[in-house]
């Protein structure tokens, strides 16, 4: 290691941070151990060199998103203790002029699980058992979830991104941190910084390919998120269980075809250990090559397995955390092993290991460090002896953090969309005069569908007599008659064959009175457009990206061919085809998620919000509900027939006559997160 490679120790930087050593480095950034002046306490600075050769017209830009993404780990660690801290943010120039991002960390003392895991594979104890294995990651289970609800997405689970803390050379309980949340989603909203660090020899990888989902080699597989998590996660586990890497290859290339081939998934099973029905079938969902087929957070992925293992329903992510029995405790009831056995039967044994000091950052770039640099120094370098590794490891209990805050709450298949703030509507060339002025508005936290209402869950209203029967005809004013016998064929209401198609030819009342019936309500305008835009002002639910068939359900060539069989003309928004002439199933366009997870909110159908139409005012508004009266309501999110891509900007909106039934027309409902 390198003494001082931004000659730098002795120094104060933010006049608060004095630097003391090095700690670690990689090729991508460097840690140092630093002291608070203020409150006299150990801080991990981490220099982030590789982006010394952003261009400086590029710099304010990056600042934005990384000063963004340091936010909102600061705000995922406030609920949960097993995510690191991030405490501050800046950037230091070194008196040769050179620009460096820096950001300010908890300081950890402990070892990556990567080198616990190599530790005890060098002693010959590699593999774990299922409950061993439970034990040490229900807390990783638990963290990832409260990220997840909030749409948010690690994108580089892995065991060198889990940090076991503690004096390992003593007993006790040990907690476990997650390290690096930010890079893969900051990389992606800042391709044009990938391009120009890539002009000066600098590659940045966002995910490691030993632990990489399909979608991450090959998009065709869906768009990445928290089922990405999912998929490596449960890679880590299947890590434990086998004590080797799940996923076989030397290189990327034969990584991807390990992660994407389709007859072999690299199940428990398969990897030749021994499981029940129940937990290789978990792990066959947590593995499934397309991204609708896993489990869709964390959350589902470990109750799911809990119950395998333990037999219990319906279990609580946070309650399967606190109940997963640690390393050598007690095996449940009916297990055959005896854990007083001696000899081959007998569940291995964990070793114990010397302390390391651990200086791993957050906020992602770690990934980038291809040697894998894992910022933690052994104490053994300082003289200390460990202690021997035949030693039984103390029990590692799950942390139950009595200040942890919990998150809100909300239903199953839907977002938690987290409160903030920003810019609704737009005044960009493609924005229409109802869109302007951009105004500031506050929201509070909220839960919103992750997918629009299908004709199924409709029908189950109306069946028990809450919701009036979904119409099978289509109605609006000044209609012609051959419109009417077009297009109501393609209500979704009657058709055995669209129970999964979003419901359609229902009323504004209609659409409200199902989501007061399912608990809930429609969404406001602005809640609707912050969980399809964000905060970061993105074009398109997706980002950046022009929409295309892989985005959303929208008027194609398949579309154009249906209205040409039908006698009338309908414009492609692109040459190609999506694969559905009219309403498509429920999330089958996972490429087109909002940056929370939402699916379909540009295409398919267009979607009924709560509020009255009317002009917006440019003053700041908290949690805004528009007009109190009015003739028209909004709409938001284009249809299957939309062939404008203004039609698709989240900040696009429509006055509808609330009375009218159509065939383009949908809704999903919200309610307010609880605490």
């Amino acid at each position: 290691m390198t003494a001082d490679p931004l000659d730098i120790v002795g120094r104060t930087i933010a006049e608060k941070y004095r630097i003391e050593e090095l700690a670690g480095e990689g090729g991508f950034a460097l840690v140092y151990r630093a002291v608070h002046t203020i409150w006299n306490q150990p801080v991990a600075v981490k220099f982030f060199t590789a982006l010394s050769n952003v261009k400086t017209e590029q710099r304010a830009q990056f600042m934005d998103s990384f000063v963004q993404e340091g936010a909102v780990l600061t705000e995922l660690s406030s609920h949960s203790a097993n995510i690191v801290q991030a405490r501050d943010v800046g950037t230091y120039t070194s008196p040769d002029g050179r620009w460096t991002p820096y950001m300010v960390l908890e300081w950890l003392e402990g070892v990556p699980l990567s080198g616990m895991l190599s530790r005890e594979r060098a002693a010959g104890r590699a593999q774990w058992t299922v409950e061993e294995m439970m034990g040490m990651l229900a807390p990783v289970a638990s963290a990832l979830d409260v990220a997840h609800v909030r749409g948010i997405a690690h994108r580089d689970i892995k065991p060198g991104n889990l940090f076991v803390l503690g004096d390992l050379a003593r007993s006790g309980p040990l907690t476990i941190k997650i390290l690096d949340f930010g890079l893969a989603k900051l990389m992606a909203d800042q391709s044009h910084l990938e391009a120009a660090l890539a002009q000066t020899g600098t590659n940045i990888k966002s995910f490691t390919p030993a632990y990489g989902a399909p979608e991450q080699f090959n998009r065709s597989y869906g768009a990445t998120g928290p089922w990405t998590d999912v998929f490596a996660f449960a890679l880590v586990a299947i890590r434990m269980l086998c004590g080797r890497r799940p996923l076989q290859g030397d290189d990327a290339v034969q990584l991807a075809y390990s992660a994407c081939h389709h007859e072999r998934r690299p199940t428990p099973r398969a990897l030749g250990v021994d499981v029940s029905d129940d937990v290789e079938r978990v792990f066959a969902k947590a593995l499934a090559l397309q991204t609708t087929e896993r489990y869709a957070r964390a959350g589902e992925f470990w109750g799911a397995l809990h119950a395998a293992v333990y037999g219990d329903r319906g279990t609580d992510v946070r309650a399967a955390a606190r109940a997963a029995p640690s390393p050598g405790s007690a095996l449940p009831p009916g297990s055959n092993v005896n854990p007083a056995a001696a000899g081959a039967n007998a569940p291995p044994r964990r070793a114990k290991l010397g302390s390391v000091l651990g200086a791993v950052g957050a906020i992602g770039f770690v990934a980038a460090i291809a040697a894998g640099a894992l910022f933690a120094r052994e104490r053994g370098r300082r003289g200390e002896t460990p202690p021997p590794s035949t030693r039984a490891l103390a029990p590692v209990v799950a942390p139950q953090d009595p200040n942890l805050k919990p998150a809100p709450v909300c239903p199953e298949k839907t977002a938690e969309i987290p409160a903030g703030e920003f810019f609704m509507g737009s005044d960009g060339k493609d924005a229409q005069p109802n869109a302007k002025p951009p105004h500031h508005v506050k929201l509070d936290s909220f839960c919103i569908d992750l997918y629009e209402v299908t004709a199924a869950d409709y029908k189950s209203c109306s069946d028990v007599g809450k919701c009036r029967r979904a119409p099978a005809e289509v109605d609006w004013p000044n209609m012609r008659s051959s419109e009417h016998t077009l297009y109501s064929t393609l209500c979704t209401s009657l058709d055995p064959e669209k129970r999964d198609h979003p419901i359609n030819c229902v009323t504004w009342q209609m659409a409200n009175t199902y989501c007061a019936a399912m608990g809930g309500r429609l969404p406001t305008e602005a809640e609707w457009e912050y969980a399809a835009r964000g905060p970061d002002g993105r074009t398109y639910p997706w980002g950046d990206e022009a929409p295309s068939p892989l985005h959303l359900n929208a008027c194609g060539t398949e579309c154009a061919a249906w209205g040409r069989a039908h006698r009338t003309s309908l414009d492609m928004l692109y040459a190609a085809s999506d694969g559905y002439p009219a309403t498509a199933p429920v999330g089958k366009f996972p490429a087109g998620r909002s940056r929370f997870g939402l699916f379909d909110v540009a295409g398919n159908v267009w979607e009924w919000v709560a509020d009255w139409y009317g002009p917006y005012d440019a003053n700041e508004a908290d949690n805004p509900v528009g007009p109190a009266s009015g003739d028209k309501r909004v709409i938001r999110g284009g249809a299957w027939n939309g062939s404008f891509a203004a039609w698709l900007l989240p900040s696009f909106r429509y006055a509808q006559d609330p009375n009218a039934q159509s065939h383009g027309v949908g809704f999903r409902c919200a309610k307010s997160a609880k605490p």
